[in-house]
């Protein structure tokens, strides 16, 4: 099993920045990718990013790209997503999932483990 707590989120004026952490413990070793998702009310979870731990391979949504930076501590099992020039569109509760094999990032089925999510709100 592996848990995982996001940490970061909060209440941001448009064109700010935040950091959110996702910190994973458990069954760490043989994770292959860490993904965030966000959902905002009345929509479907949608993908932001994600990274592989075996080379730091990086993806992103096209409505984050240049904006949000995804980055990973191995020595700590912690995943961040550096969020910049933020938009009140990036409202949500944004998600932390990982899992020992993804075959597509951006697919939220493939992941078996989530953590409990922290509310980004960005006002105008």
């Amino acid at each position: 099993q592996v848990q995982l707590v996001e940490s970061g989120g909060g209440l941001v004026q448009a064109g700010g920045s935040l950091r959110l952490s996702c910190a994973a413990s458990g069954r760490t070793f043989n994770l292959d990718v860490t993904g965030w998702f966000r959902q905002a009310p009345g929509k479907e979870r949608e993908f932001v990013a994600a990274i592989r731990w075996n080379g730091g391979r990086t993806y992103y949504a096209d409505s984050v790209k240049g904006r949000f930076t995804i980055s990973r501590d191995s020595a700590k099992n912690t995943v961040y997503l550096e969020m910049n020039n933020l938009k009140p569109e990036d409202t949500a509760v944004y998600y932390c999932a990982a899992d020992p094999f993804v075959l597509d990032v951006a697919t939220k089925n493939y992941y078996d483990y989530w953590g409990q999510g922290t509310q980004v709100t960005v006002s105008s």
